[in-house]
């Protein structure tokens, strides 16, 4: 997919996205930054920003395979080059945020079921993640193109389902077959 594709269809998405009852009931948003051709988060960080929502950014910590969660207001000043090249929080500039406080979180992933069945990087940061929240956890979202969207994934007992995948055109949600 080109950028230019990529793009649009991004901000479709992310239409779709500002849409969702859950995200405009979150209060604090998790998200990340983009890696490789997946959604492109920017858009929707910067509007969730733009209505005073607090953004969390994950950092990696590679020994423990977790994700530490950061607040950012402010993505030029707060961000630095993390594992693989993914900006991420510097942990000196934020102010770390309890998974508890969050509302509402995007989700990445390589392909995604209609059942909202996830297939990660395979490092198996978000899986954990998913698999520490307390509840009521929040709504766990992900943005992806509909060429994301397969029939069948091969996933194991660690994978971690999803409630809802958001593409340009169609919204999964888990509890439809």
């Amino acid at each position: 997919m080109s950028d230019a594709e990529r793009g649009s269809l991004s901000e479709r998405i992310t239409t779709r996205l500002l849409k969702l009852d859950a995200y405009r009931k979150a209060s604090c948003v998790m998200a990340y930054m983009s890696f490789g051709g997946e959604f492109e988060p920017a858009g929707f960080i910067g509007i969730l920003l733009a209505q005073k929502k607090k953004l969390v950014l994950p950092r990696v910590v590679r020994g423990s395979r977790s994700l530490q969660l950061y607040g950012v207001n402010n993505l030029e000043r707060q961000l630095e080059a993390g594992v693989w090249g993914i900006r991420q929080p510097n942990a000196s500039l934020c102010q770390e945020v309890r998974a508890s406080q969050i509302d509402f979180v995007l989700v990445p992933g390589v392909a995604f079921t209609v059942r909202c069945e996830r297939l990660g990087y395979g490092g198996g940061y978000y899986d954990g993640f998913i698999r520490g929240l307390e509840a009521p956890r929040p709504a766990l979202v992900a943005a992806a193109f509909a060429l994301q969207v397969v029939p069948e994934l091969s996933i194991s007992d660690t994978d971690e389902r999803i409630d809802q995948v958001v593409t340009e055109n169609v919204d999964y949600c888990r509890n439809q077959s």
